[in-house]
């Protein structure tokens, strides 16, 4: 294994870094029951600096047995909701209280700028304070024939959730699946993205701080194909939720299918942002900017594709690549960074792919390589390309990294047939003043979410998801409560039975 020794002057290294990174089963930290490891990087210098535990089968096996044990025998399915709530709160306390720490860790493992970290462990503080709140102010429709019936809905927890999540921003999405799959009394097999384990490892001991019964919540590190592959096939695990690319989504929807699983998948984007020629320019091109270079990029609803009317291009084009090329590129760790390093050599590699593909389709005005104080590790520079066609894979594909495609349009329903030219529809971002035409625009693109003369804000107790290519169900709010739950109509009849009556015997009188 080699050893990070950089100067850390260039490299920092956070103190206390675990050398192992372990699965969590059963409330134990364990190895691989084959002793099998992977490698974990750092994303500036590509450094190993811990072995992770490659979970398989037989590691999968162990964890869907101690959650299942505990659903079946343990208390956490039965608590009260208010009960929940209170263990969920005081998880919510303690992320909050070393949110420094866990951006400082999630930033050296993923290599997001610190700033964004920070914001990113706070929100999942504030995920899991959210569900709490939900879990106890939740009503359940009830309906009633007067003097005849009434019905209400029963909710019940399903069981083992398995729940595998991203690299990009982990603790935080890691967060949005295990609030509301712990809040509705479920117990949980996380299987974290290979790529950055490191954040995943302290959900055990936040949990046991906060007093989570043993076995509801279980850790599996590994690859997709072997540990996320095993968590998808098991047989008793009735639902998954997975955020990823739509590639694995189509094969997990094909491995579940079986087994008639619940499934909630929040897959890839390619995100239109619509800039009117009567919108604020100024709140535009910051806000467009922001929503593609934020995250270094890694984010699913990002919006890469920028349609822009041509009464207003030359500027904005102008105005835009002056100011993406002031973005501050620099170490993760470092306040004042604003785009950091890849995740992993491997996506490094994909990104600059694209790149060399975009200079033959559109003309590029910022950006195209490495930056040239951070010609090393996985950096990129903030790249823009404009005047790209509709047909061009920089268009078209998902890149997932630094890298925007700008296209002008004429007409409303040019922009409209532009932002729907794509296999994906996960978001989409429109600007302009004119209240029909934002209104009407947004209802005709194709995205499970669309925001109007904003960024990309979220409020929990909206739907979360895509359609087409980019997802299969929402989360967030209620939707969350309905996947993770069991919904049981309970019918109760009230005074006489009304009901036919089929093989009644006859009455004696009607036959004489």
């Amino acid at each position: 294994m080699a050893e990070l020794t950089l100067p850390l002057d260039r490299q920092y290294i956070p103190a206390d870094l675990p050398k192992r990174i372990r699965h969590y089963i059963d409330s134990s930290f364990v190895d691989s029951l084959d002793g099998d490891t992977f490698d974990v990087l750092e994303p500036v210098f590509n450094g190993v600096y811990a072995r992770a535990a490659a979970g398989k089968s037989a590691d999968v096996d162990r964890a869907v047995d101690s959650a299942k044990r505990a659903f079946s025998d343990g208390p956490w399915p039965r608590l009260l909701p208010r009960e929940r709530s209170r263990v969920l709160h005081r998880i919510a306390d303690i992320v909050e209280s070393r949110d420094a720490r866990l951006a400082e860790l999630e930033s050296f493992d993923s290599g997001l700028p610190i700033s964004q970290a920070l914001g990113q462990a706070r929100r999942a503080a504030e995920n899991f304070r959210f569900f709490a709140d939900l879990i106890v102010a939740q009503t359940d429709d009830t309906s009633k024939v007067p003097g005849r019936q009434v019905n209400y809905v029963n909710r019940k927890p399903i069981g083992v959730a398995g729940l595998i999540t991203p690299w990009n921003t982990p603790f935080m999405l890691e967060s949005w699946k295990l609030a509301p799959a712990l809040a509705t009394g479920n117990t949980v097999v996380l299987k974290p993205a290979e790529f950055t384990p490191l954040s995943a490892s302290l959900w055990a001991g936040i949990f046991e701080e906060a007093g989570l019964p043993p076995g509801v919540f279980n850790l599996v590190n590994g690859l997709g194909e072997e540990a996320g592959d095993a968590l998808v096939k098991h047989p008793d695990v009735p639902l998954i939720s997975f955020t990823g690319e739509s590639r694995t989504g189509q094969l997990i929807f094909a491995n579940a299918a079986p087994y008639l699983k619940g499934l909630s998948m929040e897959l890839g984007g390619k995100s239109p942002a619509i800039v009117f020629d009567d919108a604020d320019l100024d709140a535009a091109v910051d806000a467009t900017i922001f929503g593609v270079f934020s995250l270094n990029g890694e984010r699913c609803t990002a919006g890469s594709r920028i349609l822009v009317q041509r009464g207003i291009y030359d500027e904005f084009v102008e105005r835009y690549a002056a100011q993406a090329e002031r973005i501050v590129v620099g170490y993760p760790h470092d306040p004042s960074t604003e785009v950091g390093a890849l995740v992993h050599p491997e996506h490094f590699a994909k990104v600059m792919e694209y790149i060399e593909v975009g200079k033959t389709e559109g003309r590029l005005v910022v950006g195209g390589g490495q930056p040239e104080r951070f010609a090393f590790g996985n950096f990129v520079a903030p790249t823009v390309f404009t005047d790209v066609a509709p047909d061009a894979r920089i268009f078209q594909e998902e890149i997932f990294g630094p890298v925007v495609a700008i296209t002008p349009f004429d007409s409303d329903a040019e922009a409209v047939t532009l932002a729907n030219d794509t296999r994906y529809g996960l978001a989409a971002y429109v600007w302009t003043n004119d209240l029909k035409r934002a209104h009407n625009v947004a209802h005709a693109i194709e995205a499970g979410m669309v925001w109007l003369n904003s960024n990309n804000v979220r409020d929990l107790r909206t739907p979360f998801g895509g359609v087409k290519a980019s997802g299969l169900g929402h989360e967030g709010g209620y939707r969350s409560i309905d996947f993770y739950t069991d919904q049981q109509a309970v019918h109760i009849t009230l005074g006489a039975v009304h009901n036919p009556s089929f093989g009644k015997v006859p009455d004696a009188r009607s036959e004489k």
